[in-house]
């Protein structure tokens, strides 16, 4: 690279290697032993601390210069009384969006002293840790990105393009956003019958937002997505179980209104595992489950594989984000340069489709399978060369680092946005909390939301259809379409179930809380588990409300806050339970006397981690009906280890310590 294209590219400029689909760097493959750490986002160790750094075009409430310690934009707020944008370029609502979700899907980052593919960092981990939550995070993930998003586009695609007239589509789409809404007039997914490519009833029986599928309504933009996501999760599940447990009400004996022995057996699908087992010992003739040599080596599998398989799912999502972002960069991304490296890889392709006949196409794509097929020597040879070479090469090739380079995903993005809140001392709000229910009452829609081309009708209905679809009707989530999935979804004994399950409750609350209590005499004797559960619940309507400087917490059983103070000589985290106030002029000073700090740039790993096990924090969650507050592990370059427990704001604590240094992140 030249001294002008080095000055160009430290402008923010956009330069020839940026559009080129080369990689940013070779150094993993080529110098692996490499070692390179920062200290501060000054250091501008990646594209997203240095855009971080940027003098950016459109500027927020967020990108405005100031001198203080951490300003407090609306934490704890009202969203009606946050300033708008937060950050230039993108709605309030939307980067909310992006932060819910970087907050369930980063459970754990460590630094990394190694260059990073695409120059940006949080990348996943090949050695990524598993875990049946992060699963399911992830199939959420992939649900929101790939296939909410697909829904729409499998209705209005059309397939009748010939080919160069394809690829100059697909060139105009990707340099012409307007072109977009032209050719693919926008709806609301919930809106059109997948069948006609009409106008339907939301599945919600209301349209109470745009991106969903179901149209149900929400407090916040991308909500229902996201509870739809939770339910595919959850209705997956509850069909597997169902079809475990042999359930198949439409082979039962209908004698009436007389009851059967079959309704007077709760329904299975609610027992989950030992329902299960007690099939398999009646359909085996008695034979025990335990018994069973296939039981423990096919779990074994199937959980062995859970690990791959949940990775795959994780590139599928990632390279998903990153070409939307791609299409549709966000701010401080650049705007054309993405969009221009894609349409210029595309474009030779309108050439080769004028001159190319179909004997070439058939006759090149015959040579290409016939020497996957055939040319296996040539082919090994010339891999083992390439790892005795250059070991781990295909990294370079990855798309994140050719095609893709500089693009982020969604997680790496919403870093950058934190990164710009630390940059300019003034951390994103989190989302506010809402506990009312959503409004039964239709979004409002506009052209960006529906419309047609032209003269056209918008989906071919008129002004008052469209208007009855999108009206509130209280049946329509109800309806399942046939009486044999009526029979199928049912449950005869749900009220007395419902009995039962308060019963339950009410004697697991009176352990719980027994439970609670002896875990407070056992600190007071020195027991460090029963001191790391201490204030984990905490008491009906406390005040749990803190940041963005200090956030309420316990260490080592102790009340206290932890603070993170920017505009010392080094940064630091720390925790005290002694604060003190002086009025010092017109300022208040706070004297801390910590009881530990770790400087910011010191800090080698973030670990979010539960207040109680996972199993016991669902029956404490469940029989007492309040949220179980989780903790966090800090652990610095020499290897120490701080557990803060019983932290109200983890996921805003996490958020701060992962955007306010210069550390280069890899996702565990």
């Amino acid at each position: 690279m030249s001294a002008s294209d080095e000055t160009k590219e430290a402008s923010g400029e956009t330069t020839l290697a940026d559009i080129l689909p080369i990689p940013a760097t070779t150094a993993p493959v080529t110098d692996p032993g490499e070692h390179n750490t920062a200290n501060s986002l000054a250091e501008e160790p990646t594209l997203s601390h240095s855009l971080a750094l940027g003098d950016h075009d459109e500027k927020g409430i967020v990108q405005e210069p100031r001198d203080e310690e951490a300003a407090d934009l609306g934490w704890n707020k009202r969203k009606e009384n946050i300033p708008t944008p937060l950050v230039g370029g993108l709605g309030n609502e939307d980067l909310w969006i992006l932060i819910r979700r970087f907050n369930k899907q980063m459970y754990h980052v460590k630094e990394v002293s190694h260059s990073v593919l695409g120059d940006l960092d949080l990348n996943v981990s090949d050695d990524e840790e598993f875990s049946p939550d992060k699963l399911r995070v992830t199939v959420e993930r992939f649900y929101m990105t790939s296939l909410e998003s697909s829904l729409a586009y499998f209705i209005a695609w059309l397939f009748d393009f010939i080919n160069p007239l394809l690829v100059v589509g697909l060139i105009t789409l990707i340099t012409y956003p307007r072109s977009r809404g032209i050719l693919f007039p926008p709806a609301p997914i919930a809106l059109v019958d997948a069948k006609s490519g009409g106008v339907q009833k939301p599945k919600a029986g209301v349209l109470g937002s745009h991106e969903s599928a179901t149209g149900a309504p929400e407090n916040h933009k991308g909500e229902a997505v996201e509870q739809e996501a939770t339910n595919f999760f959850n209705g997956f599940t509850a069909v597997v179980v169902a079809s475990a447990t042999g359930k198949h009400p439409q082979a039962n004996p209908q004698l009436g209104e007389e009851k059967t022995p079959d309704d007077l057996i709760p329904d299975p699908t609610g027992l989950a595992v030992s329902v299960v087992e007690a099939k398999d010992v009646a359909t085996a003739g008695g034979q025990v489950p335990k018994h069973d040599k296939t039981k423990v080596p096919v779990e074994n599998v199937v959980w062995s594989k859970m690990r791959p398989i949940m990775h795959g799912i994780s590139d599928v999502a990632d390279t998903w984000e990153r070409l939307a972002n791609a299409l549709s960069p966000t701010s401080p991304f650049p705007q054309e340069t993405y969009r221009i490296r894609l349409a210029g890889l595309i474009a030779p392709l309108l050439l080769v489709s004028l001159f190319t006949t179909s004997y070439m196409l058939v006759k090149g794509a015959s040579f290409g399978v016939g020497f996957g097929f055939f040319g296996d020597p040539i082919i090994t040879l010339g891999l083992r060369w390439l790892n005795r070479s250059y070991p781990h090469w295909e990294k370079i090739l990855e798309m994140r680092n050719t095609v893709l380079k500089g693009v982020p995903t969604n997680a790496q993005l919403t870093l950058t946005l934190l990164r710009i809140g630390e940059a300019n001392k003034a951390p994103l709000p989190p989302a506010p909390f809402v506990h009312a229910p959503p409004l039964d009452k239709p979004a409002e829609v506009t052209d960006a939301e529906l419309r047609a081309t032209g003269a056209e009708a918008p989906l071919n209905a008129t002004a008052e259809e469209l208007e009855e679809a999108m009206e509130h009707d209280p049946q329509t989530a109800h309806e399942t379409g046939s009486a044999d999935i009526d029979a199928a979804k049912s449950d005869t004994h749900k009220g007395k179930r419902s009995k039962l399950i308060g019963v339950v409750r009410s004697a697991v609350k009176g352990t719980v809380k027994g439970v609670i209590a002896s875990d407070a005499a056992r600190a007071k004797v020195g027991s460090r588990p029963a001191k790391n559960r201490l204030g984990v619940v905490p008491p009906a309507n406390a005040q749990l409300l803190s940041g963005p400087v200090d956030f309420k917490a316990r260490y080592d059983g102790r009340k206290g806050r932890i603070y993170i103070a920017t505009k010392s000589t080094i940064p630091a985290v720390g925790f005290s339970t002694d604060v003190t106030s002086e009025i010092v002029g017109d300022e208040e000073q706070e004297k801390l006397h910590p009881r530990w700090s770790i400087a910011i740039g010191d800090i080698r790993e973030l670990k979010k981690i539960g207040g109680y096990g996972w199993k016991a924090k669902l029956v404490v969650g469940w029989s007492l009906g309040r949220e179980v507050h989780d903790g966090l592990e800090i652990t610095d370059r020499l290897g120490n280890v701080r557990r803060i427990t019983a932290l109200p704001l983890r996921d805003e604590l996490f958020n701060r310590l992962v955007a306010i240094g210069g550390q280069k992140w890899e996702a565990w």
